[in-house]
């Protein structure tokens, strides 16, 4: 069996268009649904949506972050398909700044207004057209996995690695259909607080993934964490140093700090599999509630995390079918996308997870990581 990407690779590189490539696409903009499904109902997290409830969001329920979610399919496949069409680097910036926008139309539409995935439409709308780029044009236009150090044999895969650094260029190429201010409260927050905001991370090649969020998550399952665990423990890595514009913009440098010593304290006290973790995790729930703040820009990064986890991790067996090595079972994705898109339809759930069943090895049940 092969990874996804260089399978793709192998059998579809040349046309831009041709079946592969159009077949990659629909898969790109599947799996980033699913990094945004899985990130919604992953089970607790502190201040952010979950099973459980809003958390600091009034206005938002799992249920509202799927359909979301599934709102923004159509972007993300047009953005694959314009990282495999697209040869000129600025003509795609602007192609998906442009279907960025629309995708901003989708989801308030979708869910009445409530900005549920503004900063996820950014970074992942990034990620899956450098992954369509990356896999039909490989090394070529600079877009070739980065040469291998001690740090990224250790922290990350190649896949990752060259994706992440492909999404950082384009995102540094200035678009010109950008507003020169959106007025949104993320871009005050840079301004007032002198951070970078979800544009820095995504221009760095976005650190917090491939950096923090991505060894925290494989070195959690090596160390045999539930899938779940290992999870929120990349969320809590990521919140540990993310100067994150949702916290700032809520909560001020006050809740940021509350946030990161918080996150730092839950890891240095073994994680989510640890009971002193746990009891830490509580602790630093219970502050954030007290503040009414959430770390969505986290959230954001997590969701990337995972669609860039997916993207090195998965494997297409002879009939088809994703598998994911050292998880506890496999999963059809096929079936699983239909069936999730017959629940959504009757406002039924959205992911087997919140049943207290398994998908991709993954609980979502509060008792997997607190009982």
């Amino acid at each position: 069996m092969t990874a996804l990407i260089p399978m793709v690779t192998a059998s579809g590189a040349g046309t831009a268009r041709s079946a592969p490539a159009d077949a990659l696409a629909e898969r790109l903009a599947d799996l980033a649904v699913a990094a945004l499904v899985d990130e919604a109902l992953l089970t607790p997290k502190p201040g952010l949506v979950d099973l459980r409830g809003g958390g600091a969001h009034a206005d938002m329920r799992w249920m509202l972050m799927c359909r979301s979610a599934w709102a923004l399919r159509p972007a993300f496949l047009d953005m694959a398909r314009a990282g495999a069409a697209v040869d000129d680097l600025p003509a795609l910036r602007r192609r998906i700044g442009a279907i960025g926008r629309a995708a901003e139309g989708a989801m308030m539409a979708a869910t009445g207004g409530v900005n549920t995935h503004r900063g996820a439409i950014w970074a992942l709308g990034l990620l899956v057209t450098a992954a369509a780029r990356y896999a039909l044009h490989g090394a070529a236009n600079g877009a070739g996995p980065a040469r291998e150090t001690t740090a990224t044999k250790t922290a990350m895969h190649d896949t990752a690695t060259g994706i992440a650094r492909l999404a950082g260029r384009l995102a540094r190429i200035d678009d010109p259909g950008a507003p020169a201010h959106t007025g949104n409260k993320g871009e005050l927050a840079c301004r007032v607080h002198g951070v970078g905001g979800a544009r820095g991370q995504a221009r760095a090649g976005f650190p917090a993934v491939t950096g923090h969020a991505l060894p925290m998550l494989r070195s959690a399952r090596a160390r045999g964490d539930a899938e779940p665990q290992a999870r929120v423990n990349a969320l809590l890595a990521v919140m540990a140093g993310l100067d994150d514009t949702c916290l700032l913009a809520r909560g001020g440098a006050a809740a940021l700090h509350a946030a990161q010593t918080g996150a730092r304290r839950v890891l240095a006290r073994g994680g989510m599999a640890a009971p002193n973790g746990r009891r830490a995790f509580a602790a630093l729930e219970a502050r954030l509630r007290r503040l009414h703040v959430s770390p969505g820009g986290a959230a954001d990064l997590l969701a990337a995390a995972l669609l860039l986890d997916r993207l090195d991790t998965a494997r297409i067996d002879a009939a088809g079918r994703r598998t994911y090595p050292g998880r506890e079972r496999e999963v059809d994705d096929d079936d699983w996308q239909a069936r999730a898109r017959r629940e959504e339809a009757h406002g039924e759930p959205c992911n087997d997870e919140q049943r207290g069943t398994r998908l991709s090895g993954a609980s979502a049940t509060t008792g997997s990581l607190l009982g």
